[in-house]
C-alpha cells in the first residue's frame, strides 16, 4: 500500500461501504437511471433489497462508456422529459436511508459550473459524485468544488492504468475507487473477463480504500466472482435491461436481491 495516501476524513458513501467491508462482507451498488418511468418507486425498493448505496444516472445524450442497454434507458429518459435538476431533488427527496451518488458527464457539470454543480449535490443531500470523461490530471477544479461542498468524488481506473497513474488516482479518490472490469463500454457480458480480477488486485494493492468493480459485472455469480479480491461490485446493465424489458420496482429489487444474496452467501 502506498504510503503517500493523505488522510482524510471519510464521508457517508465511503463510510457505509467501509462498514460493509469491517463486517466481513462484500457491497452492491446498483446503477439506475434517473428519469426514467418509475425511477424514483425503484431506487427506494432497491435500497430496501440489499444496495449499500445507490448510483443514479443523469440522463446525458453522448454518455461515452456506457453501452447499448444504459444509452438506451438514458435516450428513452431524456424523451421523456428528465433534466439534471430535476434528477438531483427527486433524488434527494427519496426515501431510500442509503447514500446516494450521481454519474453523469463534464459537460451536465460545466455547463452550470463546478461550484453550482456541487452544491446542488449537497443540498439534495446527494454525498458522491462519478464523471467518467473527466481525467484526474483536468479535475482539480471540480474536486476543489465537490470538497468544498462534502460531495465524495469517486475516480475510475481502467485496467491499463500504470502502477504510477493508479496510485494518485487511489489517493485523490473519495467514497470508493471505480475499477473498471474491462476495456470498452458498459454491457452484459457472458463471462467476467480476466481483467476485473486484475485492476482490483492492483488496486487492493496500493489503497485501503473500498474498491469496487464495474462493468462487466452481469450476473450474481460474477458478482460473487470479482468479490473475491474487490470489496465489492457496481452493477448497471443487468438492472436496467429489466426495467427497459419493463419490470417494475419490486421486480427489479427482486433481481437486486438476488446479487445481495449470493454476495452474502459467497457462492
Amino acid at each position: 500500500m502506498s504510503a503517500a495516501q493523505p488522510s482524510h476524513v471519510p464521508g457517508p458513501l465511503e463510510s457505509a461501504l467501509r462498514r460493509r467491508r469491517d463486517a466481513g462482507g462484500k457491497s452492491l451498488v446498483p446503477y439506475i437511471t434517473g428519469g426514467l418511468g418509475e425511477w424514483i418507486p425503484t431506487i427506494e425498493a432497491v435500497a430496501q433489497a440489499g444496495a449499500d448505496a445507490i448510483e443514479i444516472g443523469i440522463p446525458f445524450s453522448d454518455p461515452v462508456m456506457d453501452g447499448p442497454t444504459i444509452q438506451a434507458a438514458s435516450d428513452l429518459a431524456l424523451h421523456q422529459g428528465a433534466l439534471p435538476h430535476e434528477v438531483i431533488e427527486a433524488a434527494g427527496a427519496a426515501d431510500v436511508g442509503i447514500p446516494l451518488a450521481v454519474m453523469t458527464y463534464y459537460n451536465l457539470v460545466f455547463r452550470p459550473g463546478v461550484t453550482r454543480f456541487a452544491g446542488e449535490l449537497a443540498r439534495a443531500g446527494i454525498v458522491g459524485a462519478i464523471l467518467p470523461d473527466l481525467p484526474l490530471d483536468e479535475a482539480g477544479p471540480w474536486i476543489d468544488a465537490a470538497d468544498t461542498s462534502g460531495v465524495e468524488t469517486v475516480l475510475l481506473a481502467a485496467p491499463t492504468t500504470p502502477d504510477e497513474r493508479l496510485d494518485r488516482i487511489a489517493q485523490r479518490s473519495r467514497g470508493f475507487l471505480y475499477a473498471v472490469g474491462l476495456l470498452g463500454v458498459t454491457g452484459e457480458r457472458a463471462t467476467l473477463a480476466d481483467s476485473a480480477k486484475e485492476i482490483a488486485r492492483r488496486a487492493k494493492d496500493i489503497t485501503d480504500l473500498p474498491v469496487l468493480v464495474g462493468v462487466g459485472v452481469s450476473s450474481p455469480q460474477q458478482a460473487v466472482e470479482v468479490c473475491e479480491v474487490a470489496d465489492g461490485a457496481v452493477v448497471g446493465s443487468a438492472f436496467m435491461r429489466k426495467i427497459l424489458d419493463g419490470a417494475s420496482p419490486d421486480q427489479v429489487a427482486d433481481h437486486v436481491g438476488e446479487f445481495r444474496d449470493a454476495l452474502d452467501r459467497g457462492m
